[in-house]
């Protein structure tokens, strides 16, 4: 199982947000690069890193912190927040991002999904936020009426690489992750699924390890880690057994 260390950036700044709001954000650094590379001497492969500005304004608002991080991290980045055309997707990967992942766009515009899964193999990610148990768009400012099943079941033979479940109610919370809601979800579609949203500490990573050969291909974490809840090192060394 992979875990995936998260960088949301704000006006080019490390944060978190509580349940996505943009107007509850803890700053927790001014070097996303900086931040990259420690997680990275840590062991990470793989990070997460969310352009929360572009998730609003429908296009890259943090495009020079996003190039600086993916000069100084070694592994794979996979980068989501406002990508919603196909020159933006071709820039990002051109750019060395390894994965990209679309919210929005794969509610509004599914054949836009489609196509970028087709020319890009293995390289989309469908995320599927959901708040009570319904998608949510746009920076999660706006609800759908879309149960996230239906809307994961939609991408089965799309020849998306994967789907990022978050459980908006909790993120940036440090309430657990939502273990049941993740398996149910694992388990109603054949797409691997990345578990986000409310990680607390090491139990959540041993809990979904438990499940990998369920579907659980990752997990996200971000203020444990920056709050200190979370050992990534320790982490690692968990989903490793998975």
């Amino acid at each position: 199982m992979i875990v995936f260390p998260a960088i949301d950036l704000k006006a080019g700044q490390v944060v978190r947000l509580a349940e996505g709001d943009m107007g509850r954000a803890t700053v927790y650094g001014d070097d996303p690069a900086a931040q990259a590379l420690l997680f990275a001497e840590a062991g990470a492969h793989h990070l997460h890193v969310v352009d929360l500005d572009g998730a609003f304004a429908g296009e890259s608002r943090n495009r020079a912190a996003v190039e600086g991080i993916v000069a100084a991290f070694p592994g794979h980045v996979q980068l989501g927040g406002g990508i919603r055309t196909p020159e933006a997707v071709a820039g990002w990967f051109d750019l060395g991002v390894s994965r990209i992942v679309i919210g929005t766009a794969a509610l509004t515009d599914p054949d836009f999904v489609r196509d970028m899964a087709r020319e890009w193999p293995g390289g989309i990610v469908v995320a599927v936020d959901a708040r009570d148990g319904m998608v949510a768009t746009a920076g999660w400012a706006d609800v759908s009426d879309v149960p996230i099943a239906d809307m994961a079941r939609r991408f089965e033979d799309a020849g998306v690489a994967s789907l990022l479940f978050t459980d908006i109610g909790r993120d940036g919370l440090l309430k657990g992750a939502n273990i049941d809601a993740t398996l149910d979800l694992a388990r109603a579609t054949r797409l691997p699924v990345i578990a986000s949203g409310g990680v607390k500490g090491l139990d959540d990573i041993r809990m979904l390890a438990l499940h990998a050969n369920e579907g659980i291909e990752g997990v996200i974490t971000g203020r444990a880690l920056y709050d200190g809840r979370l050992d990534l090192a320790a982490a690692l060394a968990m989903a490793a057994k998975a």
